[in-house]
């Protein structure tokens, strides 16, 4: 694995490492060990993936204490723009944004501390996005921002977007517990 810093304090890129031949590709998505060395305490307690059509936005998404979680994110098929921004209000890098391809491609992955929100748009059809989080889903604790309200373009004027995510409130109006 190799590690990038971002330019939002704490978040990483990784780059999975992969070996491809004539039978297919191997991809390793976590590696505990690499993971410390690069200053990263991760304790998986839960992962998940979904699967999007092409111009499917999800997001802004993350969980409040005392249930918040750091994530890992790749996507192991077809190819996402992976966005995360800070949410944590003593940061340096509060309300700024990130974004980058991930694909199944590059074989890059992010790693999202806790008070970050995340989302992404999917660039191609089925493009999986594949999750580990560091706790586990609590209902009373799940919530978001609205994706377009931190000035970031997502480049698509009719995306499909979930009722519950358009529900969510912008950005200027969240009072951080992080």
């Amino acid at each position: 694995m190799q590690f990038t810093a971002l330019p939002l304090e704490g978040a990483m890129l990784i780059t999975l490492p992969h070996a491809k031949d004539e039978r297919g590709f191997f991809t390793k998505s976590f590696h505990d060990t690499s993971l410390k060395a690069a200053g990263i305490n991760f304790e998986l307690k839960e992962s998940y993936f979904s699967l999007s059509k092409k111009d499917v936005i999800r997001g802004m998404h993350f969980q409040t204490p005392p249930h918040q979680h750091s994530k890992i994110v790749f996507c192991p098929q077809g190819a996402i723009l992976d966005v995360i921004i800070d949410l944590r209000k003593d940061s340096a890098t509060y309300g700024q944004y990130y974004s980058h391809e991930l694909s199944a491609e590059n074989h890059l992955a992010y790693y999202i501390p806790e008070g970050f929100a995340h989302g992404f748009k999917a660039l191609a059809d089925d493009a999986i996005t594949y999750y580990l989080v560091s706790s586990e889903y609590s209902r009373e604790h799940d919530t978001g921002i609205l994706y377009n309200s931190f000035g970031f373009d997502w480049g698509i004027d009719n995306p499909v977007i979930s009722a519950r995510d358009l529900s969510f409130d912008q950005l200027a109006d969240l009072k951080s517990s992080f």
